[in-house]
């Protein structure tokens, strides 16, 4: 989808700030949202929907979140549509907590862990691969409104297959409930001049992985 939350290539952000030694928390309450994603994930969503709900972030929300902060809300979407958890329970427990921050919380009754919604048939593996190494290629100019797994910055651009991972499961399909729809995977190389034009730091090259149907050769209109 087209917003905030496909960052890649914006300007107007300020450097990468890198910490020396970071840690992999910077306060207790982000080992435990990465605890309870652990937990609740195979469960009631997949990889992409854990994506795709981050994406659903209001825009002014998402810009003001940290890294956990985006987590956390997407566990609250995505178990709040599988029906675990309504917004009032949550904001009954957060008004709670606002009045109260030691307040002991009870604990209600056990959720028991329900079966993943029903996917579409999909077969385990992909068609033949339609490119091979070597092979010149292009994005395809397409911005869809769903979750895609194709940067903004990268869409309509040539590059030059590196590598044939094989069948993968399709990003776009999965994070919307569709089934795995596996299409095969390569890797891709960029010229960075491709990429960003005149503002492209020389020599540079950039491999990112794209999935089939993102893809056509370069004889054809993409």
């Amino acid at each position: 989808m087209n917003g905030v939350h496909d960052m890649g290539g914006m300007h107007g952000f300020g450097p990468v700030e890198r910490e020396e030694h970071e840690p992999p928390f910077h306060a207790e309450w982000e080992a435990h949202v990465a605890a309870i994603n652990r937990l609740v994930r195979p469960a009631y969503y997949n990889i992409d929907e854990f994506r795709f709900g981050i994406e659903r972030m209001d825009p002014a929300h998402y810009l003001r979140s940290t890294y956990y902060e985006r987590w956390l809300a997407t566990i609250e979407h995505n178990l709040s549509a599988r029906g675990v958890i309504s917004p009032a329970e949550l904001e009954s427990r957060m008004e709670l907590l606002q009045r109260d921050p030691d307040a002991d919380i009870p604990r209600g009754a056990e959720v028991v862990p329900v079966p993943p919604a029903p996917q579409p048939a999909a077969g385990t593996e992909a068609a033949e691969p339609r490119f091979a190494i070597g092979d010149a290629v292009v994005t395809r100019n397409a911005h869809p409104t769903g979750h895609t797994r194709l940067p903004r910055y990268a869409r309509g651009k040539h590059g030059v297959i590196h590598l044939v991972h094989g069948a993968q499961t399709f990003p776009d399909s999965n994070a919307h409930g569709k089934g795995q729809d596996p299409q095969v995977l390569y890797n891709v190389r960029f010229d960075a001049r491709e990429l960003w034009g005149d503002s492209a730091e020389p020599n540079q090259t950039l491999y990112l992985d794209i999935w089939e149907p993102y893809l056509a050769p370069v004889s054809a209109q993409a």
